[in-house]
């Protein structure tokens, strides 16, 4: 009898760690879904005083599209800590401003627009930068670049840019780039087409909304997904 509950104890605990050691990892949350914006909500200065403006974010053609104005920004409902954030995006016309905000918190905590949050730049040219908006992030070899370290800051008046490691990681304009951020403890990854461009460590925020901007250009999204890591 004893031989025998130890192997059916056996069999049991065989299959218990089976499945613990196989089960899947964390499937992909899908951040939009193609048809509305459901799970987000806007934070527009102008559009809250005159209604009659144009709403900056909208869905066209299946695609998420920030018309660039107003100035605003798209938040997601929920609040995220450790996860990784995938998405395609591309400049619909003329090149310009627009960034990705995680760990977003406070509204309107600089210049009475910008969430408290840490930016990941999607700007023309400087896709990858690092911007600190009243939370503060830091990387190597920091004052090549941030500048000198009298002038660091993350509110207003500040040197609150921190450049990136690449100066050719984005696609030609009109073709859609990948960028990949990996938000874990207090770390911020970034990769944009594959190259890694900026790694910060020590953030002041480790979990907060996700946002997009609407910072003065046309810019179009899809295949927005977020995965939490355990």
């Amino acid at each position: 009898m004893r031989n025998f509950l130890y192997a059916v104890f056996s069999i049991g605990l065989t299959t218990f760690c089976f499945f613990q050691c196989t089960k899947p990892s964390n499937a992909p949350i899908p951040l939009f879904n193609g048809t509305n914006l459901d799970g987000w909500h806007m934070d527009v200065p102008d559009l809250e005083a005159d209604s009659s403006l144009r709403i900056p974010f909208i869905i066209r053609d299946g695609l998420l599209v920030s018309l660039g104005t107003p100035e605003g920004h798209l938040i997601t409902d929920q609040e995220y800590g450790d996860y990784t954030l995938e998405l395609d995006y591309r400049f619909a016309g003329e090149p310009g401003n627009c960034g990705i905000l995680v760990h977003a918190s406070e509204p309107r905590a600089l210049y009475e627009m910008f969430p408290k949050s840490i930016e990941v730049q999607l700007m023309h040219s400087n896709a990858g930068d690092f911007w600190c908006i009243q939370q503060d992030i830091k990387v190597e070899e920091m004052e090549s670049r941030r500048g000198p370290k009298e002038d660091w800051g993350v509110s207003e008046g500040k040197e609150r840019r921190i450049v990136n490691l690449t100066d050719d990681s984005e696609k030609p304009l009109g073709e859609w780039n990948h960028i990949k951020i990996r938000c874990f403890n207090d770390t911020i990854t970034v990769w944009l087409n594959g190259d890694l461009v900026n790694e910060g460590f020590g953030a002041t925020a480790t979990r907060g909304q996700v946002a997009l901007q609407a910072e003065g250009a046309e810019v179009e999204f899809k295949n927005i997904f977020l995965t939490e890591i355990n």
